[in-house]
């Protein structure tokens, strides 16, 4: 029997300076992703991610549109040395847009307006923050939220594994939840350097926005099922997507449950595609059985080819 695999993609804060150049250079199917960003959002998203300054790269309106040309310049490159077929699709939270793309629900200029304008509409938002909590005891999370709700508005932006969930919303919330947690047994509460409170009612504006915007869009039914973050369920409507994407920007990821929902679904093989390995390590949180495979560079592509060529039920490299 065929084994089911799935293709991943990363989100915000997997980026890192340099990140696609070799892949740029070695494979003309991942050159005309790049070539295509920079001429579709009128500026150098190859400039930024070969040569940064870091600086630039980080800030919410060069990352996203950075992350998602260079994914898919991944995804491109991976399919042009490798005729591997997913079964499912997902992204974390901006990874998403990579995963509709790669199922077919809009063309890469649309992916790259789309992805832009999400940006720009997150980045104006301001006020709040977030923090990842590690290894709390089970039930402390809702627990802490509940207590720390009293002095101000506080939530789960993502549930990223078992074992690390991020926590969004008032500053001073977020804060006293942090405490909370430390004194039922977390491991480590993380203060994360971002400029707005993601996934939470603080960018219920940049929603409402994104909302008019996505309405214009050109989407299609996906033709490999998207487990969504805002639900874990497989999607392929055009028009589910269509609704979905707004509600994103101020709703929970639900990462966990989709890597257990692609397990339920018989996924064996995962394949994270674009900059870090975040994804893979979460996986081995979420489900240590499975076997993950990354592309990021030249040399992890060609290492996943070579090693998917080992099992002909997966790959007919």
């Amino acid at each position: 029997m065929t084994k089911k695999v799935a293709f991943l993609f990363p989100g915000q804060g997997s980026q890192a300076v340099g990140m696609g150049k070799d892949l740029y250079e070695n494979f003309e199917s991942a050159k005309k992703v790049f070539d295509t960003a920079d001429r579709v959002l009128g500026k150098s998203v190859s400039g930024l991610c070969f040569e940064g300054p870091e600086e630039n790269l980080k800030q919410t309106v060069n990352t996203q549109p950075c992350i998602v040309t260079m994914s898919i310049a991944a995804l491109e490159a991976l399919k042009s040395e490798c005729g591997i077929n997913a079964n499912y699709t997902a992204g974390h939270s901006l990874g998403e847009y990579c995963a509709m793309y790669a199922s077919g629900v809009m063309t890469l200029e649309t992916a790259l307006k789309a992805i832009q304008k999400r940006a720009d509409l997150m980045s104006e938002a301001k006020g709040g923050a977030m923090a990842a909590v590690l290894n709390a005891p089970e039930g402390s999370v809702e627990e802490a939220l509940k207590e720390a709700s009293s002095i101000g508005y506080v939530d789960v932006a993502n549930y990223n594994s078992p074992v690390q969930v991020v926590i969004t919303g008032d500053e001073k919330a977020v804060q006293k939840a942090g405490e909370i947690l430390l004194e039922k047994g977390a491991r480590r509460v993380v203060p994360l350097a971002v400029s707005g409170a993601f996934h939470s009612k603080f960018m219920d504006s940049a929603s409402a926005e994104f909302k008019k915007f996505v309405s214009e869009l050109e989407l299609n039914n996906a033709s490999i099922p998207v487990i969504t973050n805002v639900d874990a369920n497989p999607t392929t409507g055009a028009e589910d997507f269509r609704s979905k994407m707004p509600e994103q920007i101020h709703s929970s990821v639900y990462w966990t449950q989709t890597i257990q929902k692609m397990i339920s679904e018989g996924v064996e093989i995962f394949i994270e595609i674009g900059p870090g390995k975040v994804l893979a390590g979460l996986n081995k949180k979420i489900a240590p059985e499975s076997k993950v495979y990354n592309v990021y560079d030249k040399t992890s592509l060609e290492a996943t080819v070579a090693a998917l060529k080992e099992d002909l039920n997966v790959c007919a490299c």
